[in-house]
């Protein structure tokens, strides 16, 4: 028998030994106080003299992550994933239940005890024990005895040990919570409206990118999973809300890489009345107000780099991008044999469409976009690769469209929204065109969309921002799945245990 059979088998006789007690194992709720950080935020400053005075009782739930046997007194950690409180816990002061229950104590036990609060000859804030509640028996050993999840793939696929063990990972996953929390606030004051839009789309639309499909029973129809919310949020623009936004979470049948996983969160907003320079001004605003609340300053800590967020940001053209940090002659960039030949001198193959807009961006991609400082706006995309952006009243081979690259990552596409229904159906039938020519992810033709613009969509800027890729900017995480808190993964033949092993 392996030793974790071993510690399990203990564990579950000393739940038997419990339950033949007659001692709850599972109860269904417990009253308390305060849980353990609280402790610390409203009494951590008070003297031994100071709580003897008070004596303040409490009830407190949380963890056993320690415990050390002193004959019968027996000090342990109760933990409630932020902090601890120590427990002082003599026999002669507890029931003999509340003794059986401390006796039995395994590391990642789950109790409730109620004690007044002391200081311990050491100085440490303790929880003197006179009742002991069994909340919930651990069956399992906590990972490496409370030393962390070391395993970077059992973190992944065990979240609830990696939480469990690992302070760093609770810390990624509120700042997360924070920055959400700050988007809303920061766009619900500009009277942007939260909605909520469908997750399964009869044509995968407003994103170039492979769909999972799925099949509703009832109407017998093959759905697809949301690749983007635009198109539908556009429709409430042509409905007369005139500033919307939605958090949500899309689905995309694509590779997977430190940057990218197949299900994923974003913000989009789109805003009536402005074009792409008031979103990028807006977006500018939006990140550094983010990092003045979150961190605390105007800069984030990035991959061993500082990056300062100091405001106005760069920026140029996807053009000038490619030309001055790809090392590329501009005379080379405006002609489709000038672009053919410089992807050809890099050994870069040429995209299914070979025409300008696809051959500049191909380039930029795979030439410049490594080397571009931080943070940028790169604007003014091709019109081929930017189906609902508006083209550039003074170049109209390119839209007024932006992405903004942070820490070395695209973090936002945002553009000038095209609004003229019979350019956008014929920039549709382009797209059918490159899905013929072999471009699996460009755009399929979405009748009910030109319809809507046909009633007429005010000018409008829209935006959509990553949030997994600005939680790891934030964290200074350099997975993407450090920020997703469970990331899927391939299902494993054998089970691995709490220390990254296998377990037969």
């Amino acid at each position: 028998m392996s030793e974790l059979n071993t510690q399990i088998a203990n564990r579950r006789q000393k739940r038997d030994e419990l339950e033949a007690a007659q001692v709850p194992l599972y109860p269904h709720r417990f009253e308390f106080d305060l849980e353990s950080s609280d402790v610390h935020r409203r009494y951590g400053e008070q003297t031994a003299e100071e709580l003897a005075e008070m004596a303040i009782e409490l009830r407190v739930p949380g963890r056993i992550t320690a415990v050390r046997r002193q004959g019968k007194l027996v000090f342990a950690d109760l933990h409630d994933g932020k902090s601890k409180v120590q427990l002082f816990l003599r026999k002669n002061d507890l029931p003999e239940s509340s003794w059986l229950l401390v006796s039995s104590f395994d590391l990642g036990d789950l109790v409730g005890v109620r004690g007044t609060l002391m200081r311990t000859r050491m100085g440490e804030l303790s929880l003197k024990g006179i009742e002991v509640t069994l909340l919930a028996k651990a069956l399992r050993p906590m990972p490496e005895k409370w030393s962390g999840l070391k395993d970077v793939e059992a973190r992944y696929r065990y979240r609830y040990l990696d939480l469990m063990s690992n302070q760093e990972s609770r810390n990624v996953f509120e700042t997360r919570a924070r920055l959400v929390r700050g988007i809303r606030n920061f766009l619900d004051a500009r009277s942007f409206l939260e909605v909520e839009t469908p997750m399964m789309h009869a044509l995968a639309g407003g994103a170039a990118a492979k769909p999972f499909t799925t099949h509703h029973n009832a109407l017998d129809l093959e759905l697809f999973l949301r690749i983007a919310p635009e198109l539908y949020l556009k429709r409430l623009l042509v409905g007369g809300i005139p500033r919307v936004y939605e958090i949500n979470r899309n689905f995309r049948n694509e590779g997977l890489s430190t940057r990218h996983n197949p299900e994923f969160t974003m913000l989009e907003f789109y805003w009536a009345y402005a074009d792409y320079v008031a979103v990028m001004d807006l977006t500018e605003e939006l990140i550094v107000s983010l990092a003045e609340d979150v961190l605390g300053e105007p800069r984030l800590d990035w991959q061993g780099q500082t990056v300062e967020l100091a405001r106005p940001w760069l920026r140029c053209t996807m053009k000038e991008a490619t030309a001055k940090f790809g090392g590329i002659a501009p005379a080379a960039l405006e002609s489709v044999d000038g672009l053919e030949g410089e992807l050809r001198k890099r050994g870069i193959p040429l995209p299914p469409a070979r025409r300008y807009g696809n051959l500049l961006q191909e380039l930029f991609e795979k030439a410049a976009e490594e080397h571009l400082p931080s943070p940028i706006f790169v604007t003014d995309h091709p019109v081929e690769v930017s189906p609902f952006a508006k083209q550039n009243p003074s170049d109209p081979r390119f839209t007024e469209r932006f992405e903004l690259y942070l820490g070395g990552m695209e973090l936002v596409n945002a553009f000038s929204e095209l609004n003229d229904p019979d350019v956008q159906a014929e920039r549709f039938r382009q797209q059918l065109a490159d899905r013929d020519a072999g471009d699996q992810e460009a755009h399929v033709f979405d009748e009910d969309y030109v319809r809507a613009l046909e009633h007429g969509m005010p000018p409008a800027g829209g935006l959509g921002m990553g949030i997994d890729r600005l939680t790891m900017l934030f964290t200074n995480s350099p997975s993407i799945r450090d920020v997703i808190l469970f990331p899927l993964l391939r299902p494993l033949a054998e089970d691995v245990d709490e220390d990254g092993g296998t377990e037969e």
